[in-house]
């Protein structure tokens, strides 16, 4: 079993440090901001009081970080990872930041002779609690398939996509077919209430045709059941949505579809809904359309078409 410095107790971090102990892996924790974590206490892990404290003889450091930002911060910055990590250890970044971050970070461990690993992950509270995530790692080849000792007991599946950044490379790509997937459910369920249809109904046909998907299942569900509980934050949505277009814009690649959902997203975070879960995006389109998309299926769609 190995010795894991995770870094970062958000959301995600927690589910993911508390799964990598049940596997039998020695954790130790830490956060910027103190927090109490009594089931991760419960498990066994050990909370650092500092960041040297973290790392030091870990055989792998592993972090979730909010963006680009607080890697900058927390990684590269001066008395950061990149300078406390033992040279011995492995580093792995599971956040969603620019490629252009993740590249600086594999040069600052490169230069000191350490491996690092881009592998950020796709999945919310749910998954990373369920220890369910679906990881996406660029860099060295050996250095993953070693690396899944500690990348197994977090996910589903982990897939290499190659040299270091295309694991945050392939996350964007992966974080615009969510957008428009959320975007395409908020307008199919908006124009579907104002013609009058049961969202109910629709909803079953959702689940059994051709083009059935899990978000369009469990938002779809959560919708009309009026629950935005965060499981991620649509807040952090629009950041990642904005990465997805700088990513987009400096290849000359046009994603007309992104930039639309990208506006839909603006709107519902200028609502004051960025706190609620990320599907929060879908009331803005209801709200565009004069509808209520929770509640009396039935009773609500009638009125719309009369």
């Amino acid at each position: 079993m190995a010795r894991i410095a995770y870094l970062g107790l958000g959301t995600m971090g927690r589910g993911m440090a508390a799964n990598l102990a049940a596997a039998g892996h020695e954790v130790t924790t830490w956060n910027r901001t103190p927090r109490d974590t009594p089931e991760l206490d419960a498990a066994g892990v050990r909370r650092a009081e500092s960041l040297q404290d973290a790392v030091s003889g870990a055989d792998y450091v592993l972090y979730c970080l909010a963006d680009d930002k607080a890697v900058r911060e927390v990684v590269l910055a001066p008395g950061g990872v990149a300078e406390l990590v033992d040279e011995h250890s492995v580093v792995i970044d599971l956040s969603t930041i620019s490629p252009e971050t993740s590249l600086a970070e594999a040069e600052a461990f490169s230069a000191r002779g350490i491996s690092f690993l881009d592998a950020p992950v796709f999945g919310s509270k749910g998954e990373a609690a369920a220890g369910g995530l679906w990881i996406v790692a660029g860099g060295a080849r050996d250095v993953f398939e070693d690396a899944k000792e500690v990348l197994d007991p977090i996910s589903e599946t982990t897939h290499y996509m190659g040299g270091p950044g295309n694991g945050a490379r392939m996350k964007l790509v992966g974080n615009l077919t969510v957008a428009a997937q959320l975007e395409a459910l908020g307008e199919s369920l908006t124009l579907a209430r104002k013609a009058g249809l049961d969202l109910q109904d629709v909803l079953g046909v959702f689940a059994v045709t051709d083009f059935r998907s899990p978000i369009f299942d469990g938002v779809g569900s959560a919708v009309l059941a009026g629950d935005y509980s965060p499981s991620f934050a649509l807040k952090l949505m629009l950041k990642d949505a904005l990465l997805v277009k700088d990513f987009a814009d400096g290849l000359g690649a046009p994603i007309p579809a992104t930039e639309a959902t990208l506006g839909t997203i603006r709107t519902a975070v200028d609502s004051g809904w960025g706190e609620e879960n990320a599907s929060a995006l879908i009331k803005a389109l209801a709200a565009a359309a004069d509808v209520e998309l929770s509640g009396s299926s039935s009773a609500t769609a009638h009125q719309e078409v009369q």
